[in-house]
């Protein structure tokens, strides 16, 4: 063997078990790929054929007061919160459908979360109450599973008065 090929194939190995170190695979075979150093949110996923998949449709928040005998054209930010207030109602929406169909939220595989802008932060998503938010229900004691996850602005959503959209797929 030349010392080229000895080099390469040490190089070769060292960036597989790197590979391997940064994937966390339990015994369902679904691979979450962390970043080096592992952050909020992971570089992807990988899930095998054989795995339960369930995809949720966008959710928005629901009204601060479910009480409010306001017609729902009428309501305001106010009643829904701000972007940090609407994406822990958004995620107890989330998190309750899961369960529904027999999974967790440690079973989120991949996010994509849409903010519109906020009038009192002059037009520009609140991309840090949104993360605040998030960091209540994944990498915590409760759940220790981070997701991969899409963050965008949109100019506007359903309708006026909503800041956040969350769509949701669960693997098993």
């Amino acid at each position: 063997m030349t010392k080229t090929f000895v080099r390469s194939l040490a190089l070769f190995a060292a960036l597989v078990g790197a590979s391997v170190a940064g994937a966390q695979a339990p015994k369902s075979g679904i691979v979450r790929h962390t970043n080096t150093p592992p952050g909020l949110i992971l570089q992807g996923v990988t899930v095998p054929a054989e795995a339960k998949m369930l995809y949720l449709s966008g959710q928005l928040a629901a009204p601060i007061d479910p009480a409010s005998k306001t017609p729902p054209a009428q309501l305001t930010i106010a009643d829904f919160g701000d972007t940090k207030t609407q994406t822990i109602s958004v995620f107890t929406k989330i998190k309750t459908i899961l369960a529904a169909q027999g999974y967790a939220m440690s079973d989120i595989i991949k996010l994509t979360v849409f903010v519109a802008g906020d009038p009192k932060l002059g037009g520009k998503m609140d991309f840090a109450g949104m993360n605040d938010a998030f960091k209540m229900y994944f990498g915590t004691a409760e759940n220790p599973n981070t997701v991969a996850r899409s963050t965008v602005q949109v100019a506007a959503l359903a309708g006026p008065a909503f800041l956040v959209e969350i769509e949701a797929t669960a693997a098993k």
